[in-house]
């Protein structure tokens, strides 16, 4: 564990590559009644293929980092770099570019068309990607290769979470960002969505950064980043994970 980010970023462990290396990042939003400061000067290492969460009250800065580092919105200062690319001097299109190609998001909210059925919405962005999964391959990996023909409707809650796992992952993204991914869910539904997010990332290597207000979430992590006012409050290593159907809340 360690205190604010003035003291660095952890020390990665050895032999480990870095999939981000944050430096002195900040946001600050202008509003009419002055300025909010989102982040304030954040340093972090990001390993590659380690399942990283983040914790924090709202209003601490988790989601305007994992916003920042997916290419969804732009830091005031600061770096961050992706393959040796600093995403915060990239272009618009560097960054559409860096989205389609590198990286898979799931929200609280599953955004699925309800038009389409659960393999029609995963073929909706692997018919935007370079080197995708098969659908039926994507949604078999999250358990749903028996609901594949089902809509939206016809789904449970965490059932239509785990479509849009699979949607994010059909693409084969390096990097999966999830803010609040069980935000919307049961215990029961949402651990599920875990175990599938923690299946997908150790079968494809994919690093993954989790945002929740569940403490619980934590245990299945390598490492978590607690934010508090807009800066890294501490880094804790879990020496042991546990799995995630082993979580309860």
């Amino acid at each position: 564990m360690r205190g604010g980010a003035s003291r660095g970023p952890e020390p990665s462990a050895p032999g480990r590559e870095h999939a981000y290396e944050v430096r002195g990042l900040t946001k600050v939003y202008r509003t009419g009644a002055g300025e909010v400061r989102a982040l304030r000067g954040v340093d972090l290492d990001i390993e590659r293929g380690e399942t990283l969460v983040l914790l924090g009250p709202s209003g601490s800065g988790k989601s305007t980092l994992l916003n920042i580092l997916g290419g969804l919105d732009r830091a005031t200062s600061g770096q961050v770099l992706f393959h040796g690319r600093d995403l915060v001097r990239a272009s618009d299109r560097e960054l559409t570019l860096y989205r389609r190609r590198s990286v898979g998001f799931i929200f609280q909210f599953f955004n699925l068309s309800p038009s389409l059925t659960a393999r029609e919405n995963v073929e909706l962005i692997t018919e935007i990607a370079d080197d995708p999964m098969d659908p039926a391959e994507a949604l078999a990996l999250v358990g749903l290769q028996d609901r594949m023909d089902h809509f939206p409707a016809q789904l449970s809650g965490g059932q239509q979470q785990r479509v849009a796992v699979a949607r994010a992952i059909a693409k084969r993204p390096e990097i999966l960002f999830c803010d609040e991914p069980t935000g919307s869910l049961d215990s029961a539904s949402g651990v599920q969505v875990l175990d599938a997010i923690v299946r997908v990332a150790a079968e494809c290597g994919t690093t993954s950064m989790i945002v929740t207000h569940n403490a619980v979430v934590a245990d299945i992590a390598d490492r978590v980043i607690r934010f508090s006012d807009g800066a890294v409050a501490e880094i804790h290593v879990n020496s042991v994970k546990r799995a995630a159907r082993d979580l309860a809340w």
